[in-house]
């Protein structure tokens, strides 16, 4: 992947800007890998997080004017990529009955079992969150948002922010508790 303001970045980015469809082909298989790990939290599947990209990707390649040179590239492209995904789960959320969870049992985490989680399986269970939770979590814990600015992307109050990252993390120690029994349970036999 070119470095940000690199020259070849530049040189490509131009190819872009004069709707050259090979420029357009490599960017888009350059920060292919990129862009689909930001769009793979935001959604439940590799399907969905497809569709996210490559709208993102179109967003990028019609927007491309408006991108500042000073800036990270990179950085730009993902928050266009976390922004497509956030009006996804928007069109989504209309047609999806939410999920309740108030009656997920608490449990105790294990932090040997956190330490060896692998990437995906961590993934795995971020990805099987109810939307409005994942959506949440992601924004704040990966990605850095403040609850006010995630209350104004997803256009809900400050509070059910709170509210939703703090189920979405008791949903992740319940998750985590199951797999961490489950595990021990197959050990065990």
């Amino acid at each position: 992947m070119p470095e940000d303001n690199s020259a070849v970045l530049l040189e490509l980015l131009d190819g872009c800007l004069r709707a050259n469809r090979r420029s357009q082909e490599m960017l888009y298989k350059q920060f292919y890998g990129y862009a689909m790990g930001v769009c793979m939290r935001y959604t439940r599947n590799r399907e969905a997080a497809r569709e996210i990209l490559n709208d993102g990707f179109l967003k990028v390649l019609t927007r491309l004017e408006s991108y500042d040179r000073e800036r990270s590239f990179k950085v730009w492209l993902g928050r266009i990529m976390i922004n497509t995904a956030l009006d996804h789960y928007r069109r989504e959320a209309r047609h999806q009955v939410h999920e309740d969870i108030q009656a997920a049992e608490t449990a105790h985490v294990n932090e040997v079992a956190i330490s060896q989680l692998s990437h995906a399986e961590l993934m795995e269970m971020v990805q099987a969150l109810p939307p409005a939770y994942r959506i949440t979590f992601n924004l704040a814990v990966i990605d850095g948002y403040s609850h006010e600015e995630i209350a104004e992307q997803l256009g809900i109050s400050v509070g059910a922010s709170k509210s939703n990252l703090s189920r979405a993390r008791e949903k992740l120690k319940v998750l985590l508790a199951k797999k961490t029994r489950d595990e021990y349970e197959r050990v065990s036999r």
